[in-house]
């Protein structure tokens, strides 16, 4: 990446598109020089980051007993179409027909999304309901779907996974593990993450391709749009059946399995902590997550050797000091300026920043920056290291508090099809509307809707409890009797 780049050109609120780029590449989160569209390069502050919420999501399912596998990442064609719905895959994977300068005998397909690759040997690992409950999952892993769209963290070809797979020998087993999912969710996107967001069940055609049920969180951008960054999804025995998933149950006679499937999206994690904490001088990124946590600035005097070797050495022992309380610490001592280095670090979003220097030497004492805060703090030396829990904890409440109030204001009600219409030309979020049916019979009043709108999509409703419709209220699109309030969003 070059090392010469500004800082941020442009204001968040005026061109959000522009910012996001801007933030991605001066950052140095990814590199989308690679020359194919849809795949990215992941640098190490980006990939950094990631790996955190990877780290997340494994400590939260294996807490609930799920263990970690591996399967390849490819599909084997006739998989991909047992299961009739989840055939609706087919059009988007990438498929492997030759090897060298010879056609294959039998092509297959590289992994859009693990069932068709998973289930076929789920098969064979199962004879007794004994087995049961089975929870697995795969982690840092890719994903690869022919976008026509890309962007990073947003949409690719080739995008980070993390996806369990669960087996049960009864189907409350599974609906119990639904909600489970929804509270890794709560611990790790929202708590974790300091991403809020809005529970909902996706209307019948909208939900995962072979499903009985979608519960997703979404979340909002900047821009305005529905950003869906997990899924959990009940798969009733659809998948058993089709994949031959049975086992010999407690009456003697072979069952079909009940199946769940829950995929946290890396990808969207990763955009919404940059869209929704990012400010005009670059990413906002929580304390524990950033791979820089704390970085210590020198303020020397070139034409000043022996302060500057005192303001060395005293940077260089509250380094070592910082590294072994746990700290991720990062000394810049390089020839860069100053300045150049507030900029520098601001723009990766380190958390705090210690600035040493003749003055804070001779008065036994620091400057300290939050990325969260205009303006500088002095602490007296003696309190340093336990300021720096108080500024930690501090910055990570900030961060949730400005994330919290930017989405609670961001939902909007209508009760007409022309109010909607305008709300979602000039309002940047949810809009909350009556409607007639979340079954496939309001599928045509959702696509009406899309059309219309230049894309407004039915989210869904709410989750887990569903919002009562006052009585008189008609569906804003048919004017037939509404049975459900939906949330209304354009999406990405």
């Amino acid at each position: 990446m070059d090392k010469d780049i500004k800082g941020i050109t442009v204001k968040k609120s005026e061109d959000f598109s522009e910012w996001y780029t801007q933030v991605v590449q001066k950052a140095e989160l990814a590199d989308i020089r690679f020359g194919i569209q849809g795949f990215i390069v992941h640098c190490t502050w980006g990939f950094s980051i990631i790996k955190k919420i990877y780290e997340y999501l494994e400590e939260e399912v294996e807490k609930q007993g799920h263990h970690a596998f591996l399967f390849p990442t490819v599909v084997k064609e006739e998989n991909l179409t047992k299961e009739k719905e989840h055939a609706g895959f087919t059009p988007e994977v990438f498929w492997v027909s030759e090897a060298g300068s010879k056609p294959i005998e039998e092509r297959f397909a590289l992994r859009p999304t693990g069932e068709a690759q998973i289930y076929p040997v789920y098969s064979l690992w199962f004879r007794s309901h004994k087995e049961l409950p089975f929870l697995g999952y795969q982690s840092r892993i890719p994903a690869f779907r022919n976008e026509m769209t890309t962007r990073p963290f947003l949409r690719g070809r080739e995008f980070l996974f993390f996806e369990t797979h669960n087996v049960y020998y009864k189907h409350q087993e599974a609906l119990d593990q639904i909600e489970k999912d929804l509270e890794t969710c709560d611990d790790v996107i929202k708590k974790k993450v300091k991403i809020p967001f809005l529970y909902f069940k996706r209307p019948e055609w909208d939900k995962f391709k072979g499903a009985d049920a979608t519960f997703t969180p979404d979340t909002l951008v900047p821009d305005g749009r529905r950003l869906q960054i997990a899924s959990t999804h009940d798969l009733g025995t659809n998948f058993s059946k089709a994949y031959e998933i049975k086992v010999l149950g407690e009456d003697g006679r072979e069952h079909y399995c009940y199946q769940t499937c829950f995929g946290p999206g890396v990808w969207r994690i990763m955009a919404a902590l940059i869209s929704i904490h990012g400010d005009d001088k670059g990413l906002v990124v929580p304390f524990d997550m950033c791979p820089i946590q704390i970085v210590i600035v020198p303020v020397i005097f070139v034409n000043k050797k022996e302060e500057s070797e005192k303001v060395i050495k005293k940077c260089k022992e509250i380094e070592e000091k910082l590294r072994k309380d746990g700290y991720k610490v990062k000394f810049d001592n390089s020839d860069n300026t100053t300045g150049y280095k507030y900029n520098f670090w601001e723009l990766r979003g380190v958390p705090i920043r210690i600035e040493i220097g003749p003055k804070e030497i001779s008065k036994k004492s620091y400057t300290v920056s939050l990325r969260t805060e205009e303006g500088k703090k002095t602490v007296l030396s003696d309190d340093l290291f336990d300021k720096i829990k108080e500024f930690a904890l501090k910055l990570d409440k900030e961060i949730e508090h400005r994330a919290n109030d930017y989405f609670k204001g961001n939902t909007r009600e209508a009760e007409s099809y022309e109010d909607l219409k305008i709300l979602l030309k000039e309002h940047r979020g949810f809009v909350k509307v009556p409607f007639c049916s979340v079954t496939n019979s309001g599928r045509e009043c959702a696509d009406k809707l899309k059309a219309d709108t230049e894309g407004g999509n039915v989210c869904g409703t709410l989750y887990p409890e569903e919002e009562r419709v006052r009585n008189g209220l008609k569906c804003v699109i048919c004017s037939q009797k509404a049975n459900h309030l939906v949330y209304v969003a354009k999406s990405y």
